[in-house]
């Protein structure tokens, strides 16, 4: 089981925006769409490239630099030039107060080998 860590508080990510965070030395965008908020890896599977800074699109984001967008629940790109997936990592909202805290997991989330997750 994968450890939680503190990363920033809901309002730091309005929806629709996105904000590249550093868990165990690696970086991470989390992104509040209005299907809730993820955590995906922050590095484009394609171009190595920051995806914090892309455009938040429904319930995906897309890269700035060729425009690969990649679902936000399981990591899969949606478009080329992108072809392989990006890791995710499970999220959860913690209320302390009149403050909501989000905590993202450690470790990535398990792929199956069939893409599945």
């Amino acid at each position: 089981m994968s450890d939680f860590v503190r990363v920033a508080t809901v309002a730091d990510v309005p929806i629709g925006t996105s904000l590249k965070v550093v868990v165990k030395e690696r970086d991470i965008a989390l992104v509040n769409c209005d299907e809730g908020v993820f955590a995906i890896s922050d590095i484009c599977s394609h171009a190595d490239v920051s995806l914090s800074e892309g455009e938040v699109i429904d319930c995906t984001i897309e890269c700035w630099l060729h425009g690969s967008q990649f679902n936000l629940r399981t990591g899969a790109p949606l478009s080329p030039p992108a072809i392989f997936a990006v890791p995710t990592y499970e999220v959860r909202l913690v209320a302390e107060g009149d403050v909501t805290f989000i905590e993202v997991a450690s470790e990535p989330t398990p792929v199956t080998n069939d893409g599945a997750k």
